[in-house]
């Protein structure tokens, strides 16, 4: 009984948050460029607009390659971190996750704003590789945190058992460890991936005029001029996001 009420309140509590931004459907298939509530009609006019738009589909583009890079680098670096942090055997592990697990709680414009005084000063700002290093910066504690945790159940025995056979160290990691712990590694890369794809204010710092992302277009276009466009583009995201955690929760129904 306790668990049900438990559920239909965590229910409300979803739909509360959720519904200002369903609110954003019908008017993407609004049928003007004024933007009413209900719609007079249903279009998928600004979908249309959206998907021959040249300034949107960079923007796309640059958002889709900044995320994949990102994710490869910081699924990399937050596993090999994970790993060193379980297998190795030093003081103050507690310590070590805690500083790499800062730029999770620490207010984006702090972040972003440390990160442009230090790019300024080596030439990365303004570049697709300084965006996408300062991306991976908030995107690795996620993946720290997801391998961390599928690595609590690792059994450090088959590594053992792995070396008296004569098995390399990378051989032992490749065929031992990785598909062991691919959830986790698959759900790190998943928020990592989303951290970077939704990335507003690291991206207004850091990104130069060739590195417009969706989000900075969004932005840009609330500024310029109120379109459905932009309703369109959300609702896109929006559904995007909706994926990414449907892979996450398949993820974690494999893991267990």
């Amino acid at each position: 009984m306790l668990g049900a009420m438990l559920a239909a309140m965590a229910l409300l509590v979803l739909a509360f948050l959720l519904a200002p931004m369903a609110a954003i459907i019908p008017l993407s298939l609004s049928p003007t460029e004024v933007m009413r509530f209900p719609p007079d009609g249903l279009s998928l006019r600004w979908y249309r607009e959206l998907l021959s738009s040249d300034r949107w589909l960079l923007a796309g583009r640059n958002s889709l390659m900044v995320a994949l890079a990102t994710t490869a680098l910081a699924t990399s670096l937050g596993t090999l971190a994970a790993l060193g942090l379980t297998l190795g055997r030093f003081r103050g592990k507690a310590v070590v996750i805690a500083a790499l697990s800062l730029p999770i709680i620490t207010p984006s414009i702090v972040t972003a704003a440390a990160m442009f005084l230090a790019f300024s000063m080596v030439g990365l700002a303004g570049t697709f590789v300084g965006l996408v290093l300062a991306h991976t910066v908030v995107a690795v504690p996620f993946v720290l945190i997801a391998v961390l945790a599928a690595l609590k159940g690792f059994d450090m025995t088959l590594l053992r058992a792995a070396a008296a056979s004569g098995a390399a160290p990378h051989v032992a990691f490749l065929r031992i460890i990785v598909p062991l712990i691919a959830p986790g590694i698959f759900t790190g890369a998943v928020f990592a991936f989303a951290t970077s794809f939704d990335e507003f204010i690291i991206t207004l710092f850091i990104a130069g005029p060739a590195q417009y992302t969706l989000p900075r277009q969004i932005y840009a276009s609330v500024r310029e001029f109120l379109s459905p466009t932009i309703c369109a583009a959300a609702v896109l995201l929006f559904l995007c996001s909706a994926l990414l955690l449907a892979l996450t929760e398949w993820a974690r129904g494999r893991s267990q």
